[in-house]
C-alpha cells in the first residue's frame, strides 16, 4: 500500500478490462478514494472495474487508527508493524477470494502468502514487482553470488557480476539488510517473497522488450522466470484530465501550473521531485535550493513539506529564495500532476530519486534526467539510465538510506549545479536528449496494436482463456513497498 505500487495497479486491471476482461481491486477504506475518479470515468466509458474492500488492522498491530499507506510511516519502529497488519489480511483476503471465485490473483510481490491463498482456490497468482527486468537481475545476482562481501569499505567498486552489462556498486549504495548481512523483518519478508514467486504462475513487468531487452531475455532465460511486459502502463492515461487524476489530489491547481510552463519555452524547464514517500533533511532541501538557484535554470520543484501561512519564513529555504525565483522557478507543496507536467514541450529534463514509476515516465516523455537514489531499488535504476540507456547523469548520491536526520547533507549544492548543468548544456546534453526522444518513441510504439508490449498483454490474456474455459474476471490485490 503505497503509491508507487498502487498507482500502476490500477493502470494495469484498466488495461485487462480495455481488453475484455472484468477486473476487480481489492483495496482498504482509506486507499480506495485515491483512486475512485479514475475508475469513475472507466465506468463512464463502458469499461467495468470494481472495487472490494477489506478493512486494515492498524490498530491490532499498534499502529495509529488510519495509516493505511507507507506515507503513513513516519519513523523506521513503525515498519514491522506495518508488515504484521499485512499479514491479517490473509484471511480476509481468503474469504473475500471464495466469495468472488475469480479466474486469476495479480499481487504484489511483498504479499508472499498470496501464492499459497490462490492455490487453494486452484487459481494462478501472479506476481507484480513494480520495478524493472534491469533491477531484478541485479538483485538476484546480489543475493545468490555476494560480490560485496570481500569488499573492505562501502565506498570500494565492485562489479555485479553475471549480467549482460559491466554493472559497478558500491556497498554503501546497497539496501541495509544486504549490507549489513543480519535477519530482520525486511530479510524474512524479501526471502518468502522469493520463494513464493518460484512457486507462483508467473511475473507481470511494467516495462518494454525496447527498453532493456538483454535482461528481459535474461529474466527469462538465465533466472527461468516465466513473465510478460505490458508497459508503459502509464500510457492508458491519454488526455489531460486523466493524467490529472491519476494518483492523490494534486496540491496545485493543473491550470495554473500548465499556464505557468505555457509562458515557458520548449525544453527549458527542469522538473524536480522524489517521488511519495522520500524525505530529505532541512539542510539537503536548503541545498538543493542553492543548487538549483546557481544553475540558473527554470524548475518545477515539488516539496514534501506544507507551507502552514503564506508568511511564513520556511527554515529549509534560503532567506528571500521564493521572491528571487518568481516567475523562473515554481515550488509545488505537496503532489503534484507529474505525468501533465513531464508531458509539457516546456521540460526538458528531470531530477528524480530513481523509482521505477518516475523512470518510465520520464522516458516515455522523452526527457533526460538528473538521477538522485535514495534507497529501495533506486540505485539499481540509477544504473540503467547513466550506464545502459545512457540518457541521464547522476547526482553523486553514495549512500543508500531510508531515514535520514534534520541536519544530514549527502549531496552539496556544487553537486546539483553541476549535474543540472550537464544535463542543460553541451554536446552529451545534446545526445542524451536524442537518446530520451528515441526511447519515448518505442515506448508508445509498444503499447499501440502490434507492438511488444499490446502484444505481450494479449498473450497473457489468452493464456488465461486456454487455462479456463471461460475467463470471468481478475483480482488485483495491492501491497506494501519497502
Amino acid at each position: 500500500m503505497a503509491h508507487g505500487h498502487m498507482i500502476p495497479t490500477v493502470d494495469m486491471a484498466r488495461l485487462f478490462s480495455r481488453n475484455g476482461v472484468k477486473s476487480t481491486i481489492i483495496m482498504t477504506p482509506l486507499n480506495a478514494p485515491l483512486f475512485s475518479k479514475t475508475i469513475e470515468r472507466e465506468s463512464q466509458l463502458g469499461i467495468e472495474i470494481g472495487i472490494r474492500q477489506i478493512k486494515f488492522p492498524s490498530v491490532e498491530v499498534g499502529l495509529p487508527e488510519g495509516c493505511e499507506n507507507v506515507t503513513s510511516i513516519t519513523s523506521p519502529e513503525m515498519s514491522p508493524n506495518f508488515y504484521k497488519a499485512i499479514d491479517l489480511l490473509q484471511q480476509p483476503l481468503e474469504q473475500l477470494l471464495e466469495k468472488e471465485r475469480p479466474d486469476c490473483l495479480v499481487a504484489d510481490f511483498f504479499i508472499p502468502w498470496a501464492t499459497e491463498v490462490a492455490g487453494k482456490l486452484g487459481i494462478p497468482r501472479l506476481v507484480f514487482h513494480g520495478t524493472s527486468f534491469f533491477a531484478l537481475s541485479v538483485y538476484d545476482s546480489l543475493f545468490h553470488q555476494k560480490p560485496y562481501k570481500n569488499i573492505k569499505s562501502d565506498s570500494e567498486d565492485f562489479i555485479v557480476p553475471n549480467l549482460p552489462d559491466v554493472i559497478k556498486l558500491t556497498r554503501g549504495q546497497l539496501p541495509d539488510h544486504i549490507r549489513e548481512e543480519t535477519e530482520n523483518n525486511v530479510t524474512k519478508l524479501i526471502e518468502k517473497s522469493l520463494k513464493s514467486e518460484l512457486t507462483s504462475y508467473g511475473v507481470i513487468v511494467n516495462s518494454f522488450h525496447e527498453l532493456e531487452p538483454a535482461y528481459s531475455e535474461h529474466y527469462r532465460k538465465v533466472m527461468g522466470r516465466k513473465a510478460w511486459q505490458i508497459g508503459p502502463v502509464s500510457l492508458c492515461n491519454r488526455d489531460n484530465e486523466d493524467k490529472a487524476q491519476r494518483g492523490n489530489k494534486a496540491s496545485v491547481d493543473e491550470q495554473e501550473c500548465l499556464s505557468w510552463l505555457d509562458s515557458k519555452k520548449p525544453n527549458t524547464v527542469l522538473y524536480v521531485c522524489f517521488g511519495s514517500v522520500s524525505r530529505f533533511s532541512t539542510a539537503q532541501l536548503f541545498e538543493i535550493a542553492m543548487g538549483l538557484e546557481a544553475s540558473a535554470q527554470q524548475f518545477v520543484w515539488v516539496v514534501r513539506k506544507e507551507k502552514r501561512n503564506e508568511d511564513e519564513e520556511e527554515d529549509w529555504m534560503p532567506k528571500g529564495f521564493e521572491k528571487r525565483m518568481a516567475g523562473k522557478g515554481l515550488i509545488i507543496r505537496g503532489w503534484a500532476p507529474q505525468l501533465l507536467i513531464l508531458d509539457h514541450e516546456a521540460v526538458g529534463g528531470f531530477m528524480t530519486h530513481c523509482g521505477w514509476n518516475s523512470l518510465l515516465e520520464g522516458m516515455t516523455a522523452g526527457v533526460p534526467m538528473v538521477t538522485w537514489p535514495l534507497f529501495a531499488e533506486q540505485f539499481y535504476n540509477e544504473k540503467l539510465v547513466t550506464d545502459v540507456l545512457r540518457i541521464g547523469v547522476g547526482v553523486g548520491a553514495q549512500e543508500w538510506s531510508r531515514w535520514t536526520d534534520d541536519n544530514k547533507v549527502s549531496v552539496k549544492k556544487e553537486d546539483v549545479t553541476k549535474a543540472v548543468t550537464q544535463l542543460v548544456a553541451g554536446e552529451e546534453a545534446e545526445k542524451m536528449r536524442s537518446r530520451a526522444k528515441v526511447f519515448q518513441d518505442m515506448a508508445r510504439r509498444a503499447v499501440e496494436e502490434g507492438g511488444s508490449s499490446y502484444s505481450d498483454l494479449n498473450a497473457f490474456i489468452e493464456e488465461l482463456r486456454l487455462f479456463w474455459p471461460l475467463l470471468c474476471f481478475v483480482l488485483f490485490a495491492l501491497a506494501l513497498c519497502l
